[in-house]
């Protein structure tokens, strides 16, 4: 599928020092707007990462009176000093944050997979997006290359699920590639309730 590249950020590639990248990634979709942020020794000795890193981050994003759906409300996606680190249970874990649609005050939730482990290892120790799209779009964090683009997305599948596993096909490129691949996805629900939920979908080899 021929998508058109709405922005694109270009960043160095750096080892991953204790735990840290030093550096969040900020995207606001509305704004086309694409940069890093810098990770200060104090966001470390007193937030350490995870929900301290979002809910930092959401602090000088949002003010006392935004709203969930305000451009300004962000889903910040943050993990860990030890996310990735296989010694440890449960270090795959990404913390998601955002205002709630349903009590005006944040809310905050964890999932597994791969999308925390490969941000990581990608170069940021956290995500966070910001504003509203004109159109659909694609996030595409591509930490082989160090670049980020903001995507055109011409999709005619609007369920989740469905949607994940084609964008794994799509930026995969090959079926060997497939479990380097982790989406995270929106559908249809969020036209409907309130309280809905992202998909984060990555590849399983033993059920494919």
């Amino acid at each position: 599928m021929q998508r058109k590249v709405l922005a694109e950020y270009k960043y160095e590639l750096k080892p991953i020092v204790r735990g840290y990248n030093k550096r969040t990634l900020y995207v606001n979709v509305g704004d086309k707007v694409i940069k890093e942020k810098p990770v200060t020794d104090m966001m470390i000795d007193k937030f350490v990462g995870g929900k301290g890193f979002d809910l930092y981050l959401m602090w000088h994003g949002v003010n006392d009176n935004t709203k969930w759906n305000d451009p300004e409300n962000e889903i910040c996606i943050a993990f860990g000093p030890l996310c990735g680190n296989t010694s440890y249970p449960g270090s795959g874990k990404s913390i998601v944050t955002t205002i709630s649609p349903l009590t005006g005050i944040p809310v905050d939730c964890n999932v597994g997979g791969h999308f925390g482990p490969y941000t990581k290892f990608a170069g940021f120790d956290a995500l966070e997006l910001q504003g509203k799209a004109d159109e659909d779009v694609i996030v595409f964090i591509d930490g082989d290359k160090g670049i980020v683009q903001i995507l055109s997305a011409p999709d005619k599948v609007i369920n989740s699920h469905i949607l994940a596993e084609e964008l794994h096909k799509e930026f995969a490129g090959s079926e060997e590639h497939l479990q380097h691949v982790s989406v995270v996805s929106s559908g249809s629900a969020s036209d409907h309730v309130l309280i809905t939920c992202l998909n984060f979908s990555f590849w399983d080899k033993r059920r494919k």
